[in-house]
């Protein structure tokens, strides 16, 4: 009989957020989407040469944090081998600007998670994990772009780190002044960030017009 995970990330001496604990969360659907969310993960770990931390494209399934790269990185490789690493992801939403330089502050969703790597080497696994990378880039793209061929496959090594532990940490809102310097004459607030996606550039190398699939507009107009 199979488990259901907990809905919640068990908070042990390594993921817990110690400060301003208030803004954390071990919701495992919180920092599922955040990873899903962010376009970069930046990868933690120690090495022959002290500590690294390295960012890289990434995608998921299930619990499962996905990267790839040639069969000839040392970071392929390391993750491989079973070493521990630290995956943390983070996007800032607004300045937040106080009345004072103590209290100015970020508005931000981020995510740390804690695991090992391993290699993925099944066929069929290798291919869910080759569409979930291309669907990350842009829903739909695994089905209209050439995939990968053998040569293609045989010099790509796509490795997974199951999530064993994690936490995020939101800040949203406005600047937490002291009482006191609320009558200053300084200008506070949010200055909000948005990420946004810009019309697509057709690459100069294309023989002929071909017109933005659908699946590409649906994706723009989200």
């Amino acid at each position: 009989m199979t488990t259901e995970p907990s809905k919640n990330y068990e908070k042990t001496k390594r993921n817990t957020i110690q400060r301003v604990a208030k803004r954390a969360d071990y919701d495992r659907e919180t920092v599922h989407r955040l990873f899903d969310q962010a376009w970069f993960c930046h990868v933690g770990f120690v090495g022959e040469f002290g500590p690294t931390n390295i960012p890289m494209f990434h995608t998921r399934i299930d619990d499962q944090i996905i990267f790839h790269g040639a069969t000839t990185s040392r970071l392929m490789k390391l993750l491989g081998s079973g070493a521990p690493v630290c995956l943390s992801v983070a996007m800032v939403d607004g300045l937040v600007l106080a009345r004072s330089l103590f209290h100015h502050s970020l508005n931000y969703r981020s995510a740390v998670a804690f695991g090992v790597g391993k290699i993925i080497v099944e066929p069929e696994l290798r291919t869910a994990a080759f569409k979930a990378i291309a669907d990350k880039v842009l829903p739909g793209r695994w089905e209209d772009a050439r995939q990968p061929n053998e040569i293609e496959s045989k010099a790509t090594t796509i490795c997974a780190v199951r999530i064993e532990s994690a936490s995020a940490k939101i800040r949203t809102g406005g600047p937490i002044d002291d009482a006191e310097d609320h009558a200053l004459d300084v200008w506070a607030g949010v200055i909000p960030i948005e990420e946004r996606l810009l019309a697509p550039i057709v690459d100069p190398n294309s023989q002929r017009p071909i017109p933005l699939p659908e699946y590409m507009r649906a994706f723009l107009d989200e």
